[in-house]
């Protein structure tokens, strides 16, 4: 609708956030985060962290960690404050969360955790899908590389932290993206090479009114929120004033007196 009259528009669009665990993070902080920022609203929001690039070192520590804490999430009634995570939106969104982590199975991936649909009488009515964790994930699968919108998370192991920063930008998405390390100057520098948009560290969905966000690549035009926001709504415009009273200080005079190469 915008093309027809050139109407300026900013887009906030998908993403496929990579949560990097690196080789010297509190596996505990890092595990309980990344539950957080991959299984927020059931996954369904963009900013969410659900490829878990994690450093070969702790890998296994953090993954028993990860399933150890999913294990104690409450599924249910969203209007019940002991529920941790409720339904997702709609049956069409529910087939398609099922859809993808049969492609997941289906295309070798580990599914460590959940994977189906809660069969208690409390859940007849609702669209649910159960916490589920992949590990052993390559970045070329499609639950590595497509937005599910949903409680999902794929671990996908690492050697070295190069291979993180490769595999965080090797994406069509670039809205979000976390860094997980008790060395405080090692996760800016890995932050300084994602391409993202927005970049937590140790931390995740902290949307602040007074920080621009939005996203790089496929992941969106433009910025909301923060001063940032406002250029959006506003034409720059140059105005030139020769103050000189000179002929031959003028832009056109000294282009015509200037000899030819």
């Amino acid at each position: 609708m915008a093309a027809g009259n050139v109407k300026r528009l900013t887009l906030e669009l998908g993403g496929k956030g990579p949560n990097i665990v690196l080789d010297d993070a509190d596996v505990e902080l890092a595990a309980d985060g990344t539950l957080f920022g991959g299984l927020m609203n059931q996954g369904q929001a963009c900013e969410s962290g659900t490829r878990i690039i994690v450093a070969s070192a702790v890998h296994h520590k953090f993954v028993e960690r990860l399933i150890e804490r999913t294990r104690t999430i409450t599924v249910g009634d969203p209007l019940d404050p002991a529920t941790d995570l409720g339904p997702v939106i709609s049956a069409e969104a529910r087939d398609r969360i099922l859809r993808y982590i049969d492609s997941g199975q289906k295309a070798g991936a580990t599914l460590a955790y959940g994977g189906g649909v809660p069969t208690r009488p409390q859940f007849e009515r609702g669209f649910w899908v159960e916490p589920t964790i992949f590990t052993e994930v390559r970045n070329d699968m499609t639950i590595g590389r497509e937005e599910i919108f949903g409680p999902v998370l794929s671990v996908i192991r690492v050697e070295s932290t190069d291979q993180a920063i490769r595999i965080a930008n090797d994406t069509e998405y670039g809205l979000s993206a976390g860094v997980w390390s008790t060395d405080n100057q090692r996760a800016l520098d890995v932050a300084g090479q994602i391409e993202a948009g927005t970049v937590w560290i140790n931390d995740w969905h902290m949307v602040n009114a007074a920080y621009p966000f939005g996203g790089y690549k496929q992941s969106g035009l433009g910025r909301e929120l923060g001063p940032h926001s406002l250029d959006e709504y506003t034409e720059e415009k140059f105005v030139h004033l020769d103050l000189s009273g000179r002929l031959d200080r003028r832009a056109f005079a000294l282009l015509l007196s200037t000899p030819p190469d």
